[in-house]
């Protein structure tokens, strides 16, 4: 079976291009599986895999413990798996076709409103050392809806400040093209005219944030830069960079963007990922009609 799951793996990267992560995700639920298989059932050949048996996998990880939301990240790694095996004909019948995906409890996700946003950018003193760097930091997280992988990677030749367009490399090594606005544009300009050029060093990319030593941001340092900032600004909401993330759709949600469109910018493979940014906005709606309406 180990075999056959390096086998996938290499597909994985090579035919599919998918990310690190995901390639290493998925071989750990794998790994797992297939150790289970030979300690439990004396069983190491993927032929020997049916249904009963990935059953009582599944049913062994959750009484040891293991989330719904795992739970169906290793599913969808099975399923995936042994589609691949069937459609090379390494079996003849699929094992996980039956399988179901376990239900998940959906939990909206958290946002600022724009009054907390506008506090937020506007605490960074860019007089101070980094100060520059850190309101564009933050003014990009939220002016585009970055991920901060992506904005980790973001690249200067990737920066078009007239179009007021950034070209970012998203999940799946997938290209898009996302809109900066005006602060953010403005904000991006007065540091790399002003304090990038400071950063670089010899060993310094074309990556737009650098570090002290002139290395590019890692997305550690990117979450450490906005806790901080976030700290200072003496908000008390727990803020971290894809929270901006989620208060961008929101935002652009409530202010009558479509849905669509929303889905583009934020790079999502699927319209019902985005979908949940439409319960947010229905839950403020609700706030605001119990507040304000007289016989709510």
């Amino acid at each position: 079976m180990e075999q056959e799951i390096d086998s996938f793996i290499r597909f994985l990267a090579t035919e599919r291009g998918l990310s690190d992560n995901y390639q290493l995700s998925t071989r750990r639920s794998l790994t797992e599986f297939a150790d289970w298989c030979s300690k439990a059932k004396k069983i190491t050949a993927v032929r020997e895999v049916t249904q009963p048996l990935l059953s009582d996998y599944l049913s062994a990880r959750k009484q040891g413990g293991l989330s719904p939301a795992s739970i169906k990240l290793v599913v969808v790694a099975l399923k995936i798996f042994f589609r691949f095996l069937s459609g090379k004909n390494s079996l003849e019948r699929d094992p996980t076709e039956t399988l179901t995906l376990p239900r998940i409890e959906r939990y909206l996700p958290e946002t600022l409103n724009e009054l907390q946003v506008e506090r937020l950018i506007e605490s960074i003193d860019t007089n101070q050392p980094l100060g520059l760097r850190d309101r564009a930091i933050l003014e990009l997280l939220y002016a585009s809806g970055l991920r901060i992988s992506e904005l980790a990677n973001a690249r200067l030749e990737n920066l078009n400040f007239e179009e007021r367009i950034l070209r970012v490399t998203g999940k799946g090594n997938k290209m898009r093209l996302v809109p900066v606005g005006r602060k953010a544009c403005d904000a991006l300009a007065s540091y790399v005219s002003t304090e990038r050029p400071k950063l670089v060093k010899r060993r310094s990319g074309s990556e737009i944030f650098l570090s002290n030593r002139g290395t590019k941001l890692t997305t550690v340092r990117l979450w450490q830069i906005v806790k901080v900032r976030a700290r200072h600004s003496g908000l008390e909401t727990n803020i971290y960079p894809h929270l901006l993330r989620h208060s961008f759709a929101t935002h652009l949600l409530s202010n009558g963007a479509d849905l669509r469109i929303i889905q583009e910018m934020l790079g999502h493979a699927d319209i019902s990922t985005t979908q949940v940014y439409t319960h947010v906005d229905q839950q403020r709606l609700k706030a605001v009609h119990r507040k304000f309406h007289p016989r709510a």
